[in-house]
């Protein structure tokens, strides 16, 4: 059997019934609904075969890439059967995303529910089976990756306890095979290893994956050009991978996964092949034209509402080619202020090519053409930034009032320290002003007036809608009921 083993906590290894937004409810704490009841909703285990899932987190498969192309033998396996492979390992390598939760959502949501998410407790859950503390004893080396790896750093404790042997911070690539040998060898490993910029993978040191990702994940480039003060993504360098090399990867998915769906991967989609922040033609389209004829159905992970507004017939057309093959596509959208001045001081390149004194028209537009062209956003906003005024969380409410009729949801997160602003206070749950209690009262309301609808379009077609409609219904209906009962909402729509 290989020796270097790789997984992921239960609430990774899932596919989320084909629906990669649905991964956001593993940050809650237990809540309304049995745990066994919620895990199906939400993160339900992926498919297997002896042990060996169907497809792993797209992260996890390049590290698994990437070990491969320097002759490790490496196997990847499921959290619940890695008893069965981890005897004879001496490596196992554990990809991290929100490992205590101290994530943006997962961090909101334990602090007002005063509970710890459940991607925390799996993720404890994993280093804590039996047969990994056992193979701990016999010299086995725990190495962890993923963008979660800055967690660590607040949890030195738990590193001790559970033994972990490196933890790796940045795109691993060019450090991992050296890494892993130095664990194969006894060697000395560095407990917690950053990779530096110059370090950092070109293009050509990025494998393809060899094998298929979660819901057909994959990346068409890394970095982002816009510099936002409170993001760490922004360290990095943009690079664009070549059509050709996103095509292989999703062909992966088809053949031996059997994916027939893409979500593109980038920090935002609109600006694949850009080298500024306006959008190129030319290349955004040719790219979702490749991908919509090989596949059923494609969303993408990321865009910005400045990328769309700046070019809205790009958008249009772009919106056209991919409902040839479906009627609506989702992403993730950063609004996080409805502040002029708020957003100049922490995100002054958000709005560009507009000016931050522009930003909340910015928003108000881009909300409005996605809705029109049928593109849902799951959208969040930061509340408790460093240098946040009243009049700020005004101009975020009263944004809200402005795109109450988008098809969205919209969740409020609190300000996590991280990017420039790493050493900066973390906000939390006692800070809330009542300024604070009615942005989360408006976001609260208005997703619940869209959730209906949303569960409608998710399941539309699909064999599986008479079961898990009613069960989605019933839980947005319960966790009404208790927003009320407590009164975080307080208002119908």
């Amino acid at each position: 059997m290989p020796q270097i083993l790789l997984t992921a906590d239960r609430t990774l290894m899932s596919d989320y019934h084909h629906n990669e937004f649905l991964g956001f409810g593993t940050c809650a704490p237990p809540n309304v609904v049995p745990n066994w009841l919620y895990s199906f909703l939400f993160f339900p285990p992926i498919k297997t075969r002896d042990g060996i899932p169907i497809a792993a987190p797209y992260g996890l498969r390049k590290i698994e890439a990437q070990l491969l192309s320097e002759g490790f033998e490496v196997l990847t396996v499921d959290p619940d059967h890695i008893g069965k492979y981890i005897i004879e390992a001496k490596v196992l390598g554990v990809h991290a995303m929100d490992p205590f939760g101290l994530g943006p959502a997962s961090s909101t949501f334990a602090s007002v529910l005063k509970k710890e998410p459940f991607l925390a407790q799996y993720f404890r859950g994993l280093l804590s089976k039996t047969e990994i503390r056992r193979a701990k004893k016999r010299g086995l080396k725990i190495i962890i990756g993923g963008p979660g790896v800055w967690q660590f750093r607040f949890r030195p404790k738990f590193v001790e306890k559970y033994g972990i042997s490196c933890i790796i911070e940045g795109e691993a690539e060019r450090v991992i095979g050296r890494i892993v040998r130095a664990a194969l060898n006894d060697e000395y490993l560095p407990q917690y290893y950053e990779v530096g910029i110059e370090e950092t993978p070109s293009l050509e040191q990025i494998p393809n994956i060899v094998n298929p990702s979660i819901n057909g994940l994959v990346e068409i480039g890394r970095g982002c050009c816009r510099g936002c003060e409170f993001c760490s993504v922004t360290f990095r360098p943009l690079r664009w991978h070549p059509c050709q090399k996103i095509l292989q990867e999703i062909d992966t998915n088809i053949k031996i996964g059997g994916i027939n769906w893409s979500c593109l991967h980038a920090e935002d989609v609109m600006l694949y092949g850009s080298k500024n922040t306006l959008p190129n033609d030319e290349k955004l389209i040719k790219l979702n034209e490749l991908v919509v004829e090989k596949c059923d159905g494609i969303s993408w992970s990321h865009c910005s509402l400045a990328s769309i507004v700046s070019k809205p017939k790009l958008f249009i057309q772009t919106a056209e080619i991919i409902q040839q093959k479906q009627p609506w596509w989702g992403t993730e959208i950063g609004i996080e202020t409805g502040s002029p001045g708020l957003a100049r001081k922490v995100m002054p390149a958000k709005a560009h090519p507009f000016s931050p004194e522009e930003w909340p028209e910015v928003a108000r537009t881009g909300m409005g053409l996605m809705h029109d062209n049928n593109l849902i956003p799951a959208c969040t906003l930061i509340v408790g930034v460093p240098e946040e005024t009243e009049d700020d969380v005004i101009k975020t409410i009263e944004l809200m009032d402005d795109v109450k009729d988008v098809r969205s949801l919209i969740v409020p997160l609190f300000f996590v320290p991280m990017g420039r602003l790493k050493d900066e206070e973390w906000f939390k749950e006692t800070q809330m002003t009542e300024l604070h209690k009615e942005l989360l009262n408006k976001c609260l309301e208005h997703d619940f007036y869209w959730i209906g609808k949303l569960i409608d379009l998710s399941f539309a077609g699909k064999w599986y809608a008479s079961l898990l409609q009613p069960l989605y219904r019933l839980f947005a209906g319960m966790v009404r009921y208790k927003a009320k009962k407590t009164g975080i909402s307080q208002k119908g729509r």
